[in-house]
């Protein structure tokens, strides 16, 4: 033989590659080509080139089984990551409403001054529902309008939960912005419906003591 096969499969550089279809024939041939029979040969080399050309075979099997398992490794891998294939742990189960109370994006975490524009709305909108002061009167008209303020307030969440997993954009940073305006506007119509009725109520009383 020109070429010991060991030196050659000894010497040829490892490349991380998947192996070729119809690699095996291919290899065949180039030991064809490289350790050729010829008519005269004993019985003996002809068995040895037999046996070489088996091993031969055999390594490239045992190559493309190794890169198969790198393959399969990679993809128990990336599964393992996934959480819908996660192996059952020990550890507590985290709640729906823990997620809620995990910190999100807000206005006031993207500029100075959408943290300006923010807490000026959420200050009006505190100290306004602060200075509410329901009765039995009024009860009914200050439910009518809680009730849509807390609307709004379940949609400013969400809108923050769209900040955080989108990330911001024009259109929720002005429907944030929209949200708390629209808040302050119905807390200041209020405060107004309450002054009408409390000064209807004035005249009523005071055209009875008249």
């Amino acid at each position: 033989m020109a070429q010991d096969i060991r030196e050659m499969l000894k010497n040829r550089p490892e490349k991380t590659r998947t192996m070729p279809d119809g690699h095996i024939s291919d290899f065949e041939t180039l030991l064809d080509k490289h350790c050729p029979e010829k008519p005269n040969d004993t019985a003996s080399s002809t068995a040895t080139f037999l046996w070489l050309k088996i091993a031969a075979v055999v390594v490239v099997l045992l190559s493309v089984s190794y890169f198969g398992y790198q393959y399969l490794s990679g993809l128990n891998g990336t599964t393992n990551g996934d959480p819908q294939f996660a192996e059952t742990s020990d550890e507590p189960e985290i709640k729906a409403t823990d997620i809620l109370k995990q910190p999100k994006l807000t206005l006031g975490d993207l500029s100075p001054d959408l943290k300006k524009v923010e807490n000026f709305y959420l200050t009006g909108i505190e100290v306004q529902l602060a200075s509410l002061e329901p009765d039995d009167e009024n009860k009914e008209l200050i439910d009518g309008y809680m009730e849509r303020i807390a609307e709004l307030d379940v949609e400013y969440k969400r809108l923050n939960n769209e900040l955080t997993e989108m990330g911001p954009t024009e259109a929720t940073i002005n429907a944030l912005i929209d949200n708390l305006k629209l808040r302050l506007d119905l807390l200041f119509k209020l405060k107004n419906k309450l002054k009408e009725l409390k000064n209807l109520d004035n005249e009523k009383f005071n055209n009875i003591q008249a």
